[in-house]
């Protein structure tokens, strides 16, 4: 559990600094077109992270029922979450995703970096949306992964 927390923290750290680095580096600015997309990247790694260390908290301090089967879990979720976080904002940019009936001119990206967040901090039900949206749109049934059996890609902690 310790090794699995500290690769957490050591994820975060790398999250803050990305983070800073696009903030704060002029130089970056020939990226212009896709810090947005960075940015909702992060964002997601950022869910992610909070989720793990939650779980581990939920699990280990309050339920006590820490399980190793799961350790694997802790390390690939993060991975998952930056993927969910890029692909909530390619979601949004195509319009498969709306946040809000009207488009304002100038606003900023804040509704995709929240939504980013949202969708790494809760993959598996991101993963269910977009599959109901393929379903819905071009017909595509849902994968295995989306059952209701743990073994097969739900999350750990449902609260």
């Amino acid at each position: 559990m310790k090794l699995i927390t500290t690769y957490l923290f050591f994820v975060l750290g790398l999250l803050v600094y990305f983070s800073f680095i696009l903030i704060v580096n002029e130089e970056l600015e020939t990226l212009s077109h896709i810090k947005p997309l960075l940015y909702c990247i992060l964002a997601g790694g950022f869910g992610g992270v909070l989720y793990c260390l939650r779980s581990i908290y939920l699990n280990a301090c309050v339920k006590k029922n820490w399980d190793a089967d799961w350790h694997i879990w802790y390390y690939i979720r993060p991975i998952n979450s930056l993927i969910t976080g890029g692909a909530s904002y390619v979601f949004l940019n195509a319009g498969l995703l709306i946040l809000e009936s009207k488009s304002e001119v100038g606003s900023s990206h804040l509704a995709y970096y929240s939504f980013a967040f949202i969708a790494g901090l809760n993959v598996d039900k991101f993963v269910k949306k977009l599959e109901s949206i393929a379903k819905t749109t071009w017909g595509i049934e849902e994968s295995r992964a989306s059952g209701n059996n743990p073994k097969e890609g739900n999350d750990k902690v449902d609260n």
